[in-house]
């Protein structure tokens, strides 16, 4: 979608009149020309809920799929399937403590910088070592052949996780995990993580949700952490919703995430070291009253469609009133909630003029009059991080829930669609 003329400058109208109220500058309308034409490769079909990919500089694939498991696409087309869940076969291994459940499984997936020399990745998963179940980073050693991992070893393991539904959207268990999982380039693992809709969550000093962390590769805290005093401190930030996207600055390594918004307004923040993503649903906060289940994510009128300006000044994503030192999102989807998942940065002349651009993912929701949205944008920033245009891509093949971003190592875009299946996208004519 991208909007009129006449439809831009009254949406600029709009949120300029009510940028005071819901405590953020007036978000950009998507603008500009798609000039990048795209050629198109689907790279696997026929899978179950894709939900990440990482790879070596030799095009070795690593995925996973949400209720299966981890596989690996080699260079030369071969899959082999690794690690299988509870429930799933034709796996070279198996761990019965892992599950699926609503929007739970196997999620985020990274490779070690030093793969050459030890062998490792990083999997990210629901777990039912825990009682109750627990969301689990885990470090997993590949063999020579790609044909069987080993060493498993639990390096976070106190993620928390909705066991119970609630009486809200999506109420049910396995809500809201965060899940993306990826190295910097300060050589630091990073992981996010969600709320569960558990309103104590986001403010928490010490329950890992709504957090993005930085680690080692042994799950300890980045000695170069400064969350506020009395945090755990593997904590990088705190006060988000559900971050499902993180990518580095390809010039500053500058981390940036992309977040879900509840109903309305899904962020994409820069992050600041020991900063507040000012996400705090809790009742009877901000003079809101009592929410069902003590939780006022979707309020007011959390099963009906109304203005999304008015529930953002009712419910903020980033709520400046409360913490007026929390982090400002640099772009809020013109206001609109439309499932932002991933996020990468698109490197490399062949991308032209949007070399050093940030394309994000969107799923796409359709509920209360918002458009659906199913899409991937491209966001131009300028040296200060500040968006300077979003345009839609012109996609070469079908919509769907674009689950996942990966920049491969050949400067193609791949995308991980949750309908089942993982595309290439290659800038070119």
């Amino acid at each position: 979608m991208t909007i009129r003329p006449t439809d831009r400058a009254l949406a600029s109208l709009v949120a300029g009149a009510i940028a005071t109220v819901i405590g953020a500058s007036p978000a950009l309308a998507q603008s500009g020309m798609n000039t990048t034409s795209l050629q198109h490769e689907v790279v696997l079909d026929g899978l179950d809920s894709p939900w990440d990919m990482a790879f070596l500089d030799d095009g070795t694939m690593l995925f996973t799929e949400k209720c299966d498991g981890l596989s690996v696409r080699m260079p030369d087309g071969t899959v082999n399937a690794l690690l299988g869940m509870s429930g799933s076969e034709g796996y070279a291994s198996a761990a019965e403590d892992l599950v699926c459940e609503g929007q739970a499984g196997m999620m985020g997936v990274a490779i070690d910088p030093d793969f050459s020399d030890n062998r490792r990745i990083y999997v990210y998963s629901t777990s039912e070592k825990s009682d109750p179940r627990t969301n689990r980073l885990m470090r997993l050693v590949v063999n020579e052949d790609f044909t069987d991992v080993s060493e498993r070893a639990d390096i976070v393991e106190d993620v928390p996780y909705k066991v119970e539904a609630s009486d809200h959207p999506f109420g049910g268990p396995g809500a809201h995990n965060g899940g993306r999982v990826r190295f910097g380039p300060d050589g630091a693992l990073w992981l996010t993580t969600g709320d569960n809709h558990n309103p104590e969550i986001p403010q928490s000093p010490t329950m890992m949700g709504s957090k993005v962390l930085r680690l080692d590769t042994d799950g300890n805290a980045h000695q170069d952490n400064t969350p506020p005093e009395d945090f755990d401190t593997r904590t990088y930030t705190y006060g988000h919703r559900n971050v499902q996207g993180i990518a580095f600055h390809p010039s500053t390594g500058t981390p940036i995430v992309a977040e879900h918004g509840p109903w309305h307004s899904d962020e994409i923040t820069v992050l600041q070291n020991g900063g507040n993503g000012g996400w705090d649903p809790r009742d009877n906060m901000a003079e809101r009253g009592d929410c069902p289940d003590g939780y006022c994510g979707y309020m007011p009128n959390q099963s009906e469609g109304m203005n999304r300006y008015e529930r953002a000044s009712f419910m903020p994503m980033t709520d400046f009133e409360t913490y007026p030192d929390a982090m400002p999102p640099i772009w809020t989807n013109n206001g609109w909630s439309q499932g932002m998942s991933a996020a990468a940065f698109l490197e490399g002349e062949q991308w032209g003029d949007w070399d050093g651009a940030l394309a994000v993912s969107l799923m796409g929701i359709g509920f209360g009059g918002t458009p659906i949205g199913q899409r991937i944008d491209v966001i131009e920033l300028d040296e200060e991080i500040s968006v300077v245009e979003v345009t839609e891509m012109t996609l070469p093949m079908q919509s769907g829930r674009f689950r996942a971003l990966v920049l491969g190592p050949d400067g193609s875009l791949y995308t991980a669609m949750e309908e089942g299946s993982i595309h290439k996208l290659t800038p070119g004519g």
